[in-house]
């Protein structure tokens, strides 16, 4: 057996190993679970309703199918790049839908009697030992992969500007595990070095190099110019049985997250990835916004009723200010918000940037843009439809224009509705701030948006987007 039969080995022992840890910890948080609610006396009422054997018995059900859904979120895929943050998130999910299908079980099968107060922690006390355990075995493996144990040893086929990168990834991150014995190429010459890593000769070494079998990985990174030759290594390799990656040398091109799609057999690359496109996440995050705004609009009725009197008293003019902003699909919309400054000319309002302490915002405006209050009235054009609790913060179009031929990539943010806050926001950018890494921040959002990415920047706001130096 090779080095490579050796890692796949230690790969399916390893996910066995991990089953086995999941399996543990379920049954552990499960009786924990039972003995606080029913034994520890923190609860007043400790009757069991359901004879302890029943719930014990239980488990022979509840983890077998935790382990599937476990599966069902990639917890057993083997990727080491996949990191902490991926992780934890899919043992947060898998609980979270094991907790709504016990629940759903219960009532389907009228058992009234079970205590929804113990499943309860049960599954707050399995996230949390399950998240402890991953990152001690997360950590356990990062030392063991930096200590040279269990690497992959992967060749690069193509000297490309890919390749640098891939190559500045990996020795940025040895936790990986990853050894890059060197790389093939044809236009440059054999002993060139990139960070220590050398081009050991011409593609054609790959008959040579692959029946040794000493290779665990074959990453292709060949440049643009070398794609003819793609069809030809490709069979080689696989036809080696050896694990093939593909890094296309588009990064200048394509600076986004593409995705393909099938069409009858056809692979079509999309350039970029916009989750609400789809019918389904546009549906489930618009249900999102008419129940929060609904809510938001009744538990800050007071406060607006106080402001809109304060703004009436203090100053001249409307208590509401109305303003063209362009949103989704570039389609133009009147955003509303409490009015903070003086009356202006239309032109002035428009084309012209609030900056710190500007003499237009009067004394309650100040306090209302400090504390974002002034915001408030948006949660009615989140119910009309025109915007949502979260997304890129919406412009004027006299500044739509300006950004659209200075700012790659601007309109991009237009793909989806504009927001009350936002993944920018809560990183500080608003305001008068840098547009192009509110951009970013905007367009990260878009290409990874999630339900539970929403209900972070949410509960973010709180901290962070509500009252910001940068508001003013």
């Amino acid at each position: 057996m090779g080095y490579r039969g050796l890692i796949e080995d230690n790969q399916k022992y390893f996910n066995r190993l991990l089953v086995l840890i999941d399996a543990a910890v379920i049954a552990i948080s499960y009786v924990l679970g039972w003995f606080i609610r029913f034994r520890s006396g923190i609860f007043r009422h400790s009757f069991e309703s359901v004879p302890v054997p029943v719930y014990m018995t239980a488990l022979s059900v509840i983890i077998p199918v935790m382990i599937i859904l476990y599966s069902a979120f990639n917890l057993y895929t083997a990727n080491r790049m996949k990191g902490r943050r991926n992780e934890i998130a899919g043992i947060f999910a898998a609980n979270v839908v094991s907790y709504l299908v016990f629940l759903v079980v219960l009532f389907l099968f009228h058992q009234d009697d079970w205590s929804r107060s113990m499943i309860a922690l049960f599954f707050v006390f399995n996230v949390i030992l399950d998240i402890l355990a991953r990152l001690a075995i997360w950590a356990s493996l990062k030392k063991m992969w930096k200590s040279g144990l269990n690497q992959r040893n992967v060749l690069l086929v193509g000297y490309s500007r890919a390749a640098e990168e891939y190559i500045d990834r990996v020795l940025l991150n040895p936790q990986w595990g990853f050894n890059i014995r060197g790389i093939l190429d044809d236009k440059v010459q054999a002993g060139t070095t990139y960070k220590g890593i050398k081009v050991l000769g011409r593609i054609d070494n790959l008959m040579v190099i692959l029946p040794e079998n000493h290779l665990d990985e074959i990453t292709i990174t060949l440049s643009l110019t070398e794609y003819y030759r793609l069809e030809k290594i490709v069979a080689l390799c696989e036809k080696s049985g050896v694990h093939t990656k593909f890094i296309p040398d588009y990064n200048n091109i394509i600076p986004t997250k593409p995705y393909t799609e099938d069409v009858l057999g056809l692979p079509v690359i999309n350039i970029r990835y916009v989750p609400l496109s789809n019918a389904f996440p546009a549906a489930t995050k618009r249900l999102m916004d008419i129940v929060g705004s609904i809510l938001a609009i009744a538990i800050s009725s007071p406060v607006m009723l106080v402001f809109a009197v304060l703004i009436k008293a203090t100053s001249k003019g409307p208590v509401l200010f109305k303003q063209e902003r362009v949103g989704l699909h570039n389609r133009p919309f009147m955003m509303y918000k409490f009015r903070s400054m003086v009356v202006q000319d239309l032109k002035t309002e428009d084309e012209t940037w609030t900056v710190r302490n500007d003499p237009r915002v009067t004394g309650i405006g100040r306090v209302m843009r400090k504390t974002s209050i002034d915001e408030l009235p948006q949660l009615f054009n989140i119910l009309k439809g025109d915007m949502s609790l979260v997304g890129p913060r919406p412009e004027r179009p006299f500044f739509v224009e300006k950004f659209q031929e200075e700012i790659p990539r601007y309109m991009i943010k237009h793909q989806v509705r504009p927001g009350l806050t936002g993944w920018a926001q809560i990183h500080g950018y608003r305001g008068d701030t840098s547009i192009r890494k509110r951009i970013d921040y905007d367009l990260y959002y878009i290409e990874n948006w999630t339900l539970g990415l929403d209900v972070k920047i949410l509960f973010l706001t709180i901290f962070r987007g509500f009252v910001n130096k940068n508001a003013y």
